[in-house]
């Protein structure tokens, strides 16, 4: 078999070598931008108080760490399902009172500590001791002891039956912390999750970095960096998007400024939907407030749909119960107590206050919150109700004033855990409410775990409190969200207060 030679011409390999140049040239300078998109800046317009979900309340903490530093057993996805996590699998048995769950093998905290059976209990027996300050402590309660047959096995015994559990195993109160470190998660986070904690210089920003080691290799996560900026200001919120200080504000807290972004081409606005219910919530303990026939008055002096035009530019949903059109079961109850001055002023006489009364509500400084009670000032007035605003600190000043003291007749908040129209039986809460009736529906409601029992249950519980008016039931926020056209994967709708990132990533 002959064999061809083959010889380059010199004019060839200058060709070649200039097309080589050329190329590495090219690759270098793709270099600096492909970097680029694997960071992201995140805007949030509240500084969380901690970074462990499981001591405080806040829902900024959890928008910051759950399910990127901390996970739980199972998790809650973005259309508000239950999914596995940390428990691989689950069992429950007949009379409901054994939960029986398998855990994920192979996974480390972020300090290299194992998670294991042993470290779930600790977990739950932190979330459910005497001394407990989580904020959900009530999602405990029913536990009555815990045992770890094996490294992989966890075993919950119940006092009573607790249809909602393995829903609260999801919230971020319920995360999985390291025995070792939990004590310092308030400041130095550790936990299992994609992303690990590196950094907090208060009142500016978060860092998180990539787990490069995380145990979930279907959900590891795309981004090497992330920063959380806090920036309050609606204007200064918008300027730094336009400039592109930021990349996205997931809650963007303006809503009269969502228009200025039409047009923008390189960012994109989303209107989505949340669990946040702003209600008015009055001190039932409290004179006239004690008088069922006042809240209502109260209620029926209120024009939802003007409130929402004044005080969050059109965008919201009204309510007329603490339950959104989200949840399983709702009801809308926006008509069992509709705008009605002149019935609002006959109740107000049947009550004793023919000429009306003065009082004060606390508001905090969130934007909806004082832009809500001015609207409801100008509607009191016309039934000869005065109503003075204090602004109020929030979280410290109104979490004492409100939460401990209960020093306050009227207060307004967004209330953002889903499906937590249970608050109003416990007992001590904010609302100072007490109905028996009420009480037994929420305990009725855990003990079935079948979903079509307890949606009509919570259809019950919905319209005792539409009559009752414990709190003036005013709209649900939408989730106002605003980032670049080449991010992927941010959750448009929120069915629990997160910044869900291991699926974000950007566009190639």
């Amino acid at each position: 078999m002959n064999k061809v030679s083959f010889a380059p011409s010199a004019r060839f390999v200058r060709r070649l070598s200039l097309g080589a140049a050329i190329s590495a040239v090219l690759m270098t300078a793709m270099t600096p931008a492909e970097a680029a998109n694997t960071t992201l800046k995140l805007g949030m317009s509240v500084e969380p108080t901690g970074l462990d979900p499981t001591i405080a309340a806040p829902v900024a903490i959890g928008q910051v760490t759950w399910q990127n530093v901390f996970e739980g057993l199972v998790r809650i996805d973005q259309t508000s399902k239950v999914q596995p996590q940390l428990a691989k699998s689950w069992e429950v048995s007949p009379d409901g009172l054994t939960y029986t769950f398998k855990l994920q093998t192979g996974v480390k905290f972020h300090d290299g500590e194992t998670f294991d059976a042993a470290s779930a209990k600790f977990s739950l027996d932190r979330a459910r001791s005497p001394d407990s300050v989580n904020p959900q402590k009530r999602f405990f309660a029913s536990i009555a002891s815990i045992d770890t047959p094996d490294a992989e096995t966890l075993v919950l015994h119940l006092s009573a039956p607790t249809g909602s559990l393995i829903y609260w195993l999801g919230w971020p109160a319920s995360v999985m912390v390291a025995p070792k470190t939990a004590d310092d998660d308030k400041v130095t986070p550790i936990g299992t999750g994609p992303f690990k904690f590196v950094s907090w210089a208060k009142g500016d920003r978060v860092e998180l970095a990539r787990n490069a080691d995380y145990w979930n290799k279907d959900a590891a996560a795309k981004l090497d960096k992330v920063t959380f900026r806090f920036i309050a200001d609606p204007q200064a919120q918008a300027a730094a998007l336009k400039s592109g200080d930021l990349d996205a504000f997931p809650e963007f807290a303006a809503p009269e400024l969502m228009s200025s972004f039409d047009g923008d081409t390189r960012l994109v606005t989303r209107i989505g939907n949340t669990e946040l219910k702003v209600v008015a919530g009055m001190n039932n303990a409290k004179k006239p407030f004690d008088d069922k026939r006042v809240r209502q008055a109260l209620m029926m002096a209120i024009d939802r749909k003007t409130l929402i035009d004044g005080a969050w530019s059109g965008l919201g949903t009204p309510i007329g119960s603490h339950y959104t059109p989200n949840d399983p079961g709702y009801q809308d109850m926006t008509g069992a107590l509709p705008y009605d001055v002149e019935k609002a002023k006959v109740l107000l006489a049947e009550a004793g206050y023919p000429n009306g009364f003065t009082f004060t509500i606390k508001s905090p400084q969130m934007a909806y919150a004082p832009r809500s009670a001015q609207v409801m000032q100008a509607m009191f007035a016309e039934i000869g109700v005065t109503m003075n605003i204090e602004p109020t600190e929030f979280p410290a000043k109104w979490v004492q004033d409100i939460m401990k003291d209960r020093n306050f007749d009227m207060t307004i908040v967004a209330h953002a855990e889903p499906l937590d129209i249970d608050i109003y039986a416990r007992d001590p809460y904010y609302f100072n409410y007490k109905n028996p009736d009420f009480n037994a529906l929420m305990k009725k409601v855990q003990e079935t775990a079948d979903p079509a029992a307890q949606n009509a249950i919570y259809a019950q519980a919905q319209k005792i409190l539409a009559e009752d008016v414990p709190a003036l039931y005013l709209f649900v926020m939408p989730k106002l969200g605003v980032w670049d056209r080449k991010l992927k994967g941010l959750w448009e709708n929120e069915p629990i207060p997160s910044n869900v990132l291991s699926g974000v990533s950007w566009e190639e």
